[in-house]
């Protein structure tokens, strides 16, 4: 039997004592075989994402994430449409929406698909923005107001008359 492993992400054999990193990937290598419409609504997803203000851009598998302190959208680039992921503290109601899960007791994930350029554009340029809001880094625990647990009354021994 041959010395080594597959890799069970990837399927590819890795030899002992070689280095083997599936998950690491550009946002080139994400986008490359778009179509013209796909990329140019990815140019312009990215463009306006960038408008909000200070966050990390990175790839990461298959998506390419958007986060301040936390990711507060990925995309994930399709063979016919963008999915982009993004996370609320609200759930939407709009025929965009694909699908809406509750990721948190804080957060809602919402699930869209664009197919062309001029699909990135209100509303959902101002749900992207709301997103980056909510993962906003100013926003901490101490901030948030502290609610209290409720905790089961202790019963009272019955009393006998």
């Amino acid at each position: 039997m041959p010395a080594g492993h597959e890799c069970y992400h990837c399927k590819q054999w890795v030899k002992p004592g070689e280095a083997h990193d599936c998950w690491t990937t550009t946002e080139a290598a994400l986008t490359r075989e778009l179509t013209e419409d796909l990329r140019e609504a990815w140019e312009r997803l990215r463009e306006t994402a960038v408008t909000f203000g200070d966050q990390r851009i990175y790839a990461s598998h298959n998506s390419i994430m958007f986060a301040r302190k936390a990711c507060y959208f990925f995309v994930r680039p399709k063979k016919n449409f963008l999915e982009v992921c993004f996370f609320l503290g609200r759930a939407l109601r709009a025929s965009q929406v694909r699908r809406a899960n509750r990721t948190s007791k804080s957060k809602v994930a919402h699930v869209i698909q664009i197919k062309h350029r001029d699909q990135v554009e209100a509303p959902i340029t101002d749900w992207l923005e709301e997103a980056y809001a909510v993962a906003s880094p100013e926003k901490t625990n101490a901030a948030a107001p502290k609610r209290k647990k409720k905790t089961a009354a202790k019963k009272q021994p019955a009393t006998r008359r």
